[in-house]
């Protein structure tokens, strides 16, 4: 039954539709949680290759009063203009090469591929919504962004990453401080010179809506860090920060340039110009946010793949970050549609031998070294932790991880202890399928876990809003958009007791409902 909603076109609802609800929503949960997914994959006669390329399908869900509502848009793109006014795919995405591209004159596209290195990406913003200011936007990975209204869902304009700053590709899991300014990471593949790896901020005033300014008009570079090799930058989905540090792991998961800038004459997609060395190593920078200064010490650790930092944190003159790590990258192999509507023991079957679990890992990085200590000296001193850094001869320190969890992604976390020391974080399990069935908990000090299924039910990554004025971490509710594949149940937004992971609440929906990414919350009168 899985396999019939996979690759499926969603549809819009872009009026709101009030949900039944079941159980009690808290009167003090009031606000929007918009979410952003592929929702449409078949445009006439043509078809996506790959789950990550359909068309971005916005959707929101309204908290007020105790009740629920709920809408959806397709993102109002160039691509999605182009692709529905062609009535088929004419706009190339990652896993989708459409060749030639229609939209513009062969030899001049290629010549611009030779000139930038990189081509003129889409703007389907598909994975995630951002906030830089008080605008918010649709977001993938490139250097388009696409500006929404957060209650309507139009699009108010397309943006530019480039008009601001030198970027060609920038993450969707950007970090937002105390006061609300926002931090991100992205990569400058220029005509000249070497790649650079950027950090940079948008202050939290940075707004002009009076005027109709974005946001990214003020936007300050923290630091530029050289990508190690020319020719092949490392691929990163996100980052971590503490109060005082940016966290960057050049993993050996790695864009070929070449084959990228080349990739409309060899006729494959962009997706087949990213490659895992598995014999290399992963190096890990450690960035001062203050003077933008990298420390001088070379940490590093075995090869890895890493798409999502859980969090961050400095303890006693050490920075201790947590993410979910893959041994290697056949996560993305998996999703291809034509792998996803395999029979779920075809699916098993065929997957057995090159599964690579998520694995949820804490490294330690001492921030005071001692050139002279002896090779072999394990530099961590925290009790709480497995993990290491051990001194080498050249004065390095290769960093071995403290393992937390096995089989939980999509991880979120009580966002006011971002950049703090934490004890809970909570994703979404994946075991025989990228798609979960199940949203967990779990406690980093005793490392158990609690989870919610319900059959024949795929829950989306798992929204933690905490309680107003809560002082214990967990005290809060966790909000998940649930898609059934029995006919007989709507599909519905669950809110959970963060605490006990008991259900408090359902709000049913009379309308179609997609499987999605990622989401933000917003609380009512709040830009944060």
């Amino acid at each position: 039954m899985f396999q019939s909603i996979i690759g499926k076109n969603g549809t819009e609802s872009p009026e709101p539709v009030k949900a039944e609800v079941t159980g009690c929503v808290p009167e003090w949960l009031q606000g929007t949680l918009l979410r952003n997914g592929p929702g449409l994959f078949k445009v006439g006669d043509t078809e996506y290759n790959h789950w990550f390329d359909g068309m971005a399908l916005i959707h929101s869900f309204t908290f007020k009063d105790g009740e629920v509502y709920y809408r959806s848009k397709f993102l109002r793109s160039d691509t999605f203009k182009k692709n529905t006014q062609a009535n088929k795919i004419v706009v190339s995405e990652f896993g989708t090469m459409i060749y030639p591209d229609p939209c513009k004159n062969i030899f001049s596209k290629a010549f611009s591929y030779l000139l930038a290195a990189i081509p003129d990406f889409t703007d389907n913003n598909l994975i995630n919504i951002i906030r830089y200011g008080e605008d918010y936007y649709a977001s993938s990975e490139v250097n388009y962004m696409n500006q929404i209204d957060p209650m309507t869902l139009d699009v108010i304009g397309k943006m530019n990453y480039r008009n601001h700053i030198s970027l060609n590709m920038a993450t969707s899991h950007p970090h937002y401080d105390d006061e609300g300014n926002t931090y991100n990471m992205g990569t400058a593949l220029m005509r000249f010179g070497t790649p650079n790896y950027v950090i940079f901020k948008v202050p939290v005033n940075a707004s002009d809506k009076e005027h109709k300014k974005p946001a990214l008009r003020k936007v300050k570079q923290v630091c530029n860090i050289p990508c190690r090799s020319t020719l092949f930058p490392s691929y990163f989905h996100s980052f971590g920060m503490t109060e005082n540090y940016i966290i960057f792991v050049e993993q050996p998961f790695k864009l070929d340039i070449l084959r990228l800038a080349t990739a409309i004459f060899r006729s494959i997609n962009w997706a087949s110009c990213l490659k895992y060395d598995k014999e290399d190593i992963t190096l890990i920078h450690l960035v001062d946010k203050k003077t933008g200064k990298a420390v001088s010490t070379k940490f590093y650790t075995d090869a890895l793949v890493v798409f999502h930092h859980i969090n961050a944190y400095e303890d006693d003159d050490h920075v201790v970050f947590d993410m979910i790590t893959y041994k290697d990258s056949n996560l993305y192999e998996m999703f291809y549609l034509a792998n996803l509507r395999k029979e779920t023991h075809e699916f098993i079957e065929s997957h057995k031998d090159n599964f690579s679990p998520p694995i949820c890992q804490r490294f330690v990085l001492p921030l005071t070294v001692d050139k002279d200590t002896p090779k072999g000296t394990n530099l961590v001193r925290l009790k709480d932790t497995t993990a290491k850094a051990v001194m080498q001869r050249d004065g390095s320190l290769y960093c071995l991880p403290d393992t937390i969890f096995e089989g939980l992604e999509l991880p979120r976390m009580n966002y006011k202890f971002n950049g703090k020391k934490y004890r809970y974080f909570y994703g979404s399990r994946v075991e025989w399928t990228p798609h979960p069935n199940k949203i967990g908990k779990g406690d980093i000090v005793t490392r158990k876990y609690i989870e919610w299924t319900e059959e024949d039910c795929y829950p989306s990554e798992p929204v933690f809003v905490a309680t107003p004025g809560a002082v214990e971490e967990d005290d809060g509710v966790i909000l998940s958009s649930v898609v059934s594949l029995n006919p007989k149940k709507s599909p519905f937004m669950l809110v959970l007791n963060a605490k006990t992971f008991e259900e408090i609440a359902r709000a049913s929906i009379d309308a179609s409902i997609h499987m999605d990414l990622h989401g933000h919350f917003i609380p009512t009168q709040s830009t944060n």
